[in-house]
């Protein structure tokens, strides 16, 4: 329904004057009540006021947010600084939809060191948590980061078992026998030494190599005077390893700059963002970030990338530099300043080595629309040749994929990936647990899990252009039925694949044909589909495992109230095993530790009346 400027809360003059010209954060909000940007300003009223003016201007990204806009909140602050920090927990409460977000277009690794634990570990995760860990990256090249691994293991042998806590061992594993490991689950580590290494190792991380290597050279020094030439040989390689490093590290200025660059590119709608990463005079790395359609000028999207870029950093640096200042330029440097508790510089630089490091950022920014031209034009040709071959009704842009996998019927799941563009799409993955079939019957698991996927998908016109199902002509008609039931024949196209023994390798099944599409074993259509489907697998996989490892570690304790995680431990500890409990007396269960009388009667009776 079209609006009218009397019926457009932002529009209407009236609701305008009621807004004052003070600092603030304001929250535009859609028809179902969710939040949909939020902004802070100095003068309430004036902005407001700027969006009055967008009424109809359907044709740039403000435009399409203001037509949706069903309400506004504004909250009054004393300072913009105030605005700052309150609009930050907004965003972050929120993710509202047309707020600059920083997603990276992978999810790259990082390394991270379990600083809190008694005796630390050097591991790669993809997810940063809460857990006082210290975290370093993300790494865009899994080579580099392996490569940083593979030195810090052969420098300092920290510990590679799982566990926050160390197991006590009889022996030693492997890695203690190749000097890998200093052994402190036999306790063969001295905890000193072993917390040396592990800032050592942050002494890398950090990008202070030199620092390190002063160190280790004092060290190896040491070592020579006191005749431990065993001890100094292993400076000395230790050493040798970290100057190999040292060199192959770009400098990009004196040994004490620290700094990031951001490369900021707009083609058409879109912006790309790079950020290159200097500590100590060296380029450690750097992210990237595309944005489809940001809201606002291009000053205003670089504020917003710096407040989302550094609202979590664990490390801010002296000095940031840009193509442009942004919008609000001295109080974003003035924020970030309090938060490092040292003054944050921003600058333009106009020449010198920091124009070079500007001209690097500029480059893998543009580096960005080109790798995603190429990724596009890739996809066109893929995705022509899988209409042309499977003889499809559209261009398959949206793929999905379902498998079914039980156990002789039991904890039966239907696992979905979604390939989007021809990459993987996982915020889109889904596990459906089947809740209508009992026993082992594939066809009619795959036709509940059809039927929930493609009723909500039509409900909320999110439904796939390509719906691959693993399996052969069964798994196809079980499909088919289920979209003509539907009414969908006209909206989603369907295939099957299957693995087929023999020499004629997989079979590809489309509705209306008798016989199979047989592809080359290497042609491109083919090896596609067979990732999605082995994707689907994995995926699966997974979720199975998971099940399967929950009902082995479940018991009969955990339906008693009272009987959490430590109490259930303390009980089959003390008994042996669950036999021996339920043969207990009331007083036997009780003398457990944690377990009052009243409880141990619960568990008493609760075997008696179970059997």
């Amino acid at each position: 329904m079209s609006q009218t400027k009397d019926d457009h809360p932002i529009l209407n003059p009236d609701f305008l004057k009621t807004i004052p010209t003070s600092p603030g954060v304001y929250q535009m909000i859609n028809r179902a009540g969710k939040v949909i940007y939020v902004g802070k300003v100095l003068d309430l009223r004036k902005r407001l006021a700027s969006y009055a003016r967008l009424q109809g201007a359907v044709s740039s990204k403000t435009g399409i947010m203001v037509s949706r806009i069903a309400g506004v909140e504004t909250i009054l602050t004393r300072t913009e600084k105030e605005a700052l920090i309150l609009e930050a927990s907004l965003i972050k409460q929120h993710r509202p939809k047309y707020n600059v977000i920083l997603r990276d277009d992978k999810n790259y690794p990082l390394i991270k060191v379990t600083v809190s634990e008694t005796w630390p570990r050097l591991m790669v995760t993809r997810r940063k948590s809460k857990d006082r860990a210290r975290y370093f990256g993300p790494f865009s090249s899994s080579g580099a980061m392996w490569a940083t691994i593979r030195l810090l293991h052969s420098l300092f042998p920290l510990r590679r078992c799982k566990g926050v806590e160390v197991e006590k061992r009889a022996r030693p594993c492997l890695n203690f026998q190749m000097k890998q490991c200093l052994a402190p689950c036999v306790g063969k580590a001295d905890s000193e030494l072993y917390q040396e290494m592990v800032r050592d190792i942050l002494l890398v991380l950090e990008g202070r190599n030199r620092e390190l290597s002063h160190k280790l050279k004092a060290k190896m020094g040491l070592a020579v005077a006191d005749l431990r030439f065993e001890e100094a040989a292993l400076y000395r390689d230790q050493l040798a390893a970290l100057e190999e490093t040292l060199e192959k590290q770009v400098v990009a200025g004196e040994g004490d700059l620290e700094l990031d660059t951001f490369g900021f590119v707009r083609q058409g709608p879109a912006v790309a963002l790079a950020i290159i990463t200097v500590r100590h005079g060296r380029v450690l790395g750097r992210q990237v970030f595309f944005l489809a359609e940001p809201v606002g000028e291009d000053a205003e999207i670089l504020a917003e990338s710096i407040k989302r870029f550094y609202e979590e950093a664990d490390f801010i640096p002296r000095e940031v530099l840009f193509p442009f200042l942004p919008d609000d330029h001295q109080l974003l440097a003035e924020f970030l300043s309090e938060r490092k508790d040292q003054k944050v510089v921003f600058k333009v630089p106009v020449r010198g080595d920091k124009t070079r490091l500007l001209d690097m950022a500029q480059a893998n920014a543009r580096q960005v629309f080109a790798e995603r031209d190429r990724k596009e034009k890739s996809w066109e040709a893929l995705a022509a040749d899988l209409a042309g071959t499977l003889h499809l009704t559209r261009r398959p842009d949206h793929i999905e994929c379902l498998d079914i996998s039980n156990i002789s019927g039991q904890q039966a799941v239907g696992s979905l990936v979604c390939f989007e563009k021809g990459e993987k799409s996982g915020g889109r993955y889904r596990h459906y647990k089947i809740r209508t079939v009992a026993g082992p019957d594939d066809y009619r698991m795959m036709a509940e899990v059809l039927e929930r996927r493609l009723t909500r998908g039509k409900a909320e016109d999110d439904l796939p252009d390509l719906l691959i199902l693993d399996g052969g002509k069964g798994q196809l008609n079980v499909a088919v039925n289920v979209v003509r039931n539907l009414a969908l024949q006209e909206r989603v196209d369907l295939v099957g694949i299957a693995k087929e023994r023999g020499e004629e390798g997989e079979k590809l099944y489309r509705p209306g044909r008798k016989n199979p599409i047989l592809l080359a074993r290497h042609s491109p259509p083919l090896l596609f589909l067979m990732r999605i489907r082995d994707e689907s697998h994995r995926y699966g996989v997974t979720f199975h495992r998971k099940l399967r490892h929950k009902t082995a570690f479940t018991s009969e304790l955990d339906s008693i109230p009272g009987v959490g995680p430590a109490r259930k431990k303390n009980l089959l500890s003390h008994f042996g095993s669950l036999a021996n409990l339920k043969k207990a007396a009331t007083a036997d269960i009780a003398a457990v530790p944690g377990i009052n009388h009243v409880l141990a009667r619960a568990i008493h009776d609760f075997f008696r009346e179970t059997g």
